[in-house]
């Protein structure tokens, strides 16, 4: 009586049909040639902080809800007089995710948070850093579902930066697609 081991739908996706596609796409002659996702960074920046700090709390908690793993205080740097900014200061948070939980997230992404953004015209095919690596913006966390609308006392805009194994954008841009990113054209 062995139970199987959860497998992430997204991991499902890639092994079974992405990987396939890939490489009779791209004709890559080894199987570790293949682009895969490597990591996705969350970040929540938090410009309030000056006024209250208290109000890191809510990212905090935001970030850890949403992401299921606990988030770093990302400190300022440098004291900045015009930003009423000290050294050391709390400016935001961010997580990183690796292994089942990106994968969680990804399908999360595509399949319920994407589609609940308002006014959505599809993910900016520019976004990529000339790597293999993709950058989008959120103005608003509550499109994800395990974030309860009625106890939100702030909403925070979120960046997502997922980067991959390609080695360009073309080849990133189409493992995202094979993900059923929603690039508008």
């Amino acid at each position: 009586m062995s139970e199987q081991a959860y497998i992430p739908r997204a991991k499902k996706r890639y092994l079974d049909q992405v990987r396939s596609n890939l490489q009779s796409q791209f004709n890559y002659k080894n199987s570790q040639e293949i682009p895969k996702l490597e990591k996705i960074v969350l970040n929540i920046g938090v410009g309030e902080t000056t006024k209250d700090t208290k109000i890191i709390k809510s990212a905090f908690t935001a970030l850890e809800t949403i992401s299921g793993q606990k988030p770093v205080i990302a400190k300022a740097k440098k004291s900045v007089a015009s930003f009423k900014l000290r050294e050391g200061m709390p400016i935001g948070v961010k997580v990183t995710l690796r292994r089942d939980q990106m994968y969680d997230f990804v399908d999360r992404l595509v399949t319920i948070a994407l589609p609940r953004v308002r006014d959505f015209r599809g993910l900016n095919g520019k976004s990529f850093d000339g790597n293999g690596n993709f950058a989008m913006g959120l103005k608003e966390h509550i499109v994800f579902p395990e974030i309860d609308y009625d106890s939100v006392d702030h909403v925070w805009g979120m960046d997502i930066i997922v980067c991959t194994t390609a080695k360009n954008d073309q080849e990133a841009k189409a493992l995202l697609s094979e993900f059923e990113f929603p690039f508008s054209n």
